[in-house]
């Protein structure tokens, strides 16, 4: 039997022609049965011309954050695979499939796209500070969390629905440290994790802010070990 997928797309103020060709290559390489685009606070702008993108659109009136975006779209999807990218493309579709693939052939129950794997294929890079700043993190993830990854934070997820259903509800971050909660739990659960390595192309104008991530994302790194500590009964 065929697994059915959805994609939940998190977006605030996206480039809506760019979002519009990466839907179109996402129904043409994937399939999927649905594909939700979340997005948070939009202008008027966007809210004017978003019905021109052939995708369910879920529209939230503030701007919740990354995690909450996602964790809503799950939440509402009923696939056998649940699937997560970002909205600016730098991800091909392609890679997205291999991401799928890997849970759907059983490989994985969460599987986790990595630009940082020996195997992606980066062809545009971040500047040197956001790439310096991203490795430092995932060094100091890999000490940290229990799963040892080379990247924590890339912009493609699958899970298995029935394992989303079991750890949705310790999953409490809204923002962009929303990744390694998923996978601190999982983990945690004793489910497995496999590190896909993809083709990675970075977009410019993105609209994350490079200092406050950086410290939502450090901060948490700690909040989230000490909560997977508490609930193995460890603290």
């Amino acid at each position: 039997m065929k697994n059915s997928i959805g994609v939940v797309i998190p977006a605030y103020n996206p480039n809506l022609k760019a979002l519009e060709g990466y839907v179109k290559d996402l129904e043409k390489v994937l399939c999927p049965d649905i594909i939700l685009i979340e997005i948070d606070d939009p202008s008027e702008l966007v809210l004017s011309q978003i019905e021109g993108i052939s995708a369910n659109v879920e529209v939230s009136d503030r701007r919740g954050g990354k995690g909450a975006a996602i964790t809503r779209g799950f939440n509402k999807l009923k696939s056998d695979i649940l699937v997560f990218v970002d909205a600016d493309g730098s991800i091909p579709a392609k890679s997205v499939k291999m991401v799928c693939d890997s849970v759907i052939k059983l490989d994985a129950d969460l599987a986790v796209g990595s630009r940082r794997h020996p195997d992606s294929n980066i062809k545009f890079h971040q500047s040197n500070v956001r790439k310096l700043l991203g490795d430092g993190f995932s060094v100091l993830s890999r000490v940290l969390l229990d799963a040892k990854l080379h990247d924590y934070q890339c912009g493609v997820k699958a899970i298995n629905r029935k394992v989303w259903e079991e750890v949705r509800r310790d999953i409490e971050k809204k923002g962009f440290s929303w990744d390694i909660e998923l996978i601190s739990i999982v983990s945690m659960r004793g489910y497995k994790i496999k590190e896909i390595p993809i083709e990675w192309d970075d977009q410019p104008g993105s609209t994350v802010k490079i200092i406050p991530t950086v410290l939502e994302l450090f901060n948490a790194l700690f909040t989230v070990r000490r909560k997977i500590k508490k609930l193995k009964g460890e603290q």
